[in-house]
């Protein structure tokens, strides 16, 4: 057992002085931590130059897992895609559109591309510099044949507090001064309907602001939908990320999915097609 690698300066160096000093330890590398496995640091990449390497249970079976549900899905394959920021899940959306028939964006991302489409976004999260970027995703899309799903209905609140008052309207009537905290009932239903459509589905962020009630319900519906189609063996269910996880965790529908990765910027970094240092140097 030794201390964390990270206060050792050699680490995020990918050092291989500090690696070959780790591996003086042991005469075989078990790498188990995908969700390290983004990062050239000399315990992740650097030490399996040195010793015989393989793969642990825990980073075989996250492979596999989301193996099979980007590379060779059953089709047809839907992913949903959330959070705050269409620039930090930019190139996720721009990997996802070829091997995906639909994809579902929500959260704030989805305010951007309500507004990139002449819709009133009032006072909501968007960015607003980003609005060619999303018109260019949408035409990338149809280029693809791949379905993108946005709000239909929207849930709108004057204030971000929990139990507040809130309206349900139109996704593109939301007032001046109120902002889109969540999808409505008639998007849940829309996207409950595609689900029954899908065999596979990639999961990564929440459909709205579902650390505060009631804009968890959308995410909550649609997750308790994937859970339920998933235990029917209908559908294989994947999901990953921080934020997705916890809201997953928050419906007490993560433990019906087929597969939670716990990892977060290396399962972004993956879905994005990004080749993760870490997976890389054990099947060189």
């Amino acid at each position: 057992m030794l201390e964390n690698t990270r206060f050792h300066q050699g680490e995020k160096k990918n050092d291989p002085e500090f690696a070959a000093e780790l591996a003086k330890l042991g005469d075989i590398f078990v790498s188990d931590t995908f969700s390290t496995a983004h990062r050239a640091h000399a315990s992740v990449e650097a030490i399996a130059h040195i010793m015989p390497s393989c793969a642990g249970r825990l980073m075989e079976e996250e492979i596999s897992k989301l193996e099979n549900a980007l590379s060779s899905p059953e089709k047809p394959v839907m992913a949903i895609v959330g959070g705050a920021k269409v620039s930090s899940k930019l190139l996720l959306l721009e990997n996802l559109i070829k091997p995906m028939d639909k994809i579902v964006i929500g959260g704030g991302m989805a305010n951007t591309f309500l507004a990139a489409q002449g819709h009133n976004i009032g006072q909501s999260l968007c960015e607003h510099e980003m609005q060619e970027t999303a018109r260019s995703i949408i035409k990338n899309a149809e280029k693809m044949n791949c379905e993108i799903i946005l709000p239909i209905d929207i849930v709108v609140a004057k204030e971000f507090s929990k139990n507040t008052e809130y309206e349900i309207l139109k996704s593109d009537a939301c007032p001046a001064d109120s902002m889109i905290l969540d999808a409505g009932p008639a998007t849940v239903k829309l996207i409950q309907n595609h689900l029954n459509e899908t065999k596979t589905i990639i999961w990564n962020g929440p459909l709205g602001a579902f650390e505060v009630p009631p804009f968890n319900k959308a995410t909550d519906e649609a997750a308790e939908y994937v859970a339920n189609l998933t235990i029917a063996g209908k559908i294989l269910s994947v999901a990953g990320g921080g934020d997705t996880v916890s809201a997953l965790n928050g419906s007490g529908s993560a433990d019906k999915f087929t597969y939670i990765s716990t990892a977060g910027g290396a399962f972004l970094e993956w879905l994005e097609g990004k080749t993760l240092p870490g997976v890389a140097v054990l099947m060189s």
